[in-house]
């Protein structure tokens, strides 16, 4: 799957309707917390509008390098960005400890060339990537009121098909939890097709369709916070 373009008003809509609370990504900070050690130099690559960058400089004492493809996406973020993409990375070799990717490998449309980038800026550490893999979605609420989504999600790399793309070996791999949404009606309040991947394959119909789902199970179920869980994939 190739990159999306994303222009100012779907960076706009990225950061309105995909950046979440820190409090709700305690369990993220968690997981991270023995990769993240004081002194480390991590480079968020793909750092769309800067969540986990902030979140980095907020959490952990490490140095944070961000990169972003996207000059729309940086400009938004307001956050200090380096232009590039998974198989340009502005950085000298051996630079950094730590690669961070969240929910961008999907977008990298060629990991070989991704694989020897990250190889050269990389000191000796891991490769960490928050994300969706096909036949592991069980826990993600998107795909119960949106169900044509799985089409897109088929065209996702697998585990397998990225370590194996990128060139590295699977350490470890678990499911971890995030709050998504207050409620229901919060999650359908503040959708955005354009700001989601997997959205924004949808037909008009199948957008439409899936929105009323997710607006009656709002109205009908108790009120609780949405969780839902990302893929937390550890390469060496």
């Amino acid at each position: 799957m190739g990159m999306i373009e994303y222009d100012r008003a779907t960076a706009e809509s990225f950061r309105a309707a995909r950046e979440l609370p820190l409090a709700s990504l305690t369990a993220w900070r968690e997981v991270l917390t023995p990769f993240l050690v004081p002194g480390t130099t991590v480079l968020d690559l793909g750092a769309g509008t800067g969540l986990f960058t902030r979140a980095f400089r907020e959490w952990f004492d490490v140095e944070v390098i961000a990169v972003e493809p996207s000059a729309d996406m940086r400009a938004v973020s307001g956050e200090e960005m380096l232009a590039g993409d998974a198989a340009r990375i502005p950085l000298p070799d051996g630079s950094v400890d730590v690669v961070w990717m969240s929910t961008v490998v999907h977008h990298v449309p060629d990991l070989a060339a991704a694989g020897r980038e990250i190889r050269r800026v990389l000191r000796d550490g891991s490769v960490l990537i928050r994300g969706v893999f096909p036949g592991r979605t069980d826990r993600l609420g998107l795909l119960e009121h949106f169900p044509e989504a799985a089409r897109g999600l088929a065209r996702f790399p697998t585990v397998e098909g990225v370590a194996d793309g990128l060139g590295f070996d699977v350490v470890s791999l678990e499911p971890v939890p995030q709050q998504s949404a207050e409620s229901l009606r919060d999650k359908a309040d503040g959708l955005r097709r354009d700001a989601d991947t997997l959205l924004r394959g949808l037909t008009d119909e199948e957008f439409e369709r899936g929105l009323e789902r997710l607006r009656h199970a709002a109205a009908t179920a108790p009120s609780a916070p949405v969780i839902d869980y990302l893929d937390f994939l550890v390469l060496s």
